[in-house]
């Protein structure tokens, strides 16, 4: 029985991302038998979530198999969704908490720095991010922090998470330094292997 490792890349992203790939290089090494997928999504947020809900729930509906998600920086909230949709174990790295909150300063014209496509967010982007709101069932996730994330504040994750697997690491930043570390770690927490 393959299970099946799916990584949701965060705004601004790909999955030529370095924790994307160094997780998959991880995997082909050490669990060759884990399907792992990371999804190039839109650059629109709402749209972003309905591509990672149709891979779920194709993950779902033809394996009978473990599955597990992997979410950073944006990619963290739409793997809560998801966690929360479909009751799935979820390793969240430095995630966005209720971005609606913040992410007002995006509305307008952005290119992705990876895919090179220009694109624009508007309000209504914005508030479709509100209207996914989720509380999370703690036992669920292990969330990883580091304490100088530039752009956003660990602590909000902190409080949100409450109760979850934690690990809260000093310095840093948003792309989370040294990530590698944890693979295993990550391999093990989701029970793919």
């Amino acid at each position: 029985m393959t299970a099946t490792l799916i990584y949701i890349h965060g705004f601004l992203s790909s999955p030529l991302s370095t924790k994307a790939q160094q997780l998959g290089e991880f995997v082909a090494a050490q669990y060759p038998d884990i399907d792992y997928i990371v999804p190039g999504l839109s650059n629109n947020p709402g749209e972003a979530c309905q591509q990672v809900d149709r891979l779920v729930q194709d993950c779902l509906r033809q394996r009978a198999s473990p599955l597990g998600l992997v979410g950073s920086s944006l990619g963290g909230f739409l793997a809560t969704v998801m966690a929360e949709r479909y009751d799935l174990p979820a390793v969240l790295i430095n995630p966005a908490v209720e971005p609606h909150n913040f992410a007002e300063h995006f509305i307008g014209a952005h290119r992705n720095p990876y895919t090179e496509v220009d694109f624009s967010l508007t309000t209504a982007d914005i508030d479709g991010l509100r209207d996914m709101g989720v509380v999370p069932q703690t036992s669920r996730y292990w969330v990883l922090v580091q304490e100088a994330d530039e752009v956003l504040d660990y602590r909000r994750a902190l409080d949100f998470y409450r109760g979850s697997k934690m690990t809260v690491e000093a310095g840093g930043d948003h792309s989370f330094q040294g990530f590698d570390r944890h693979l295993a770690a990550v391999v093990d927490f989701l029970q793919l292997a």
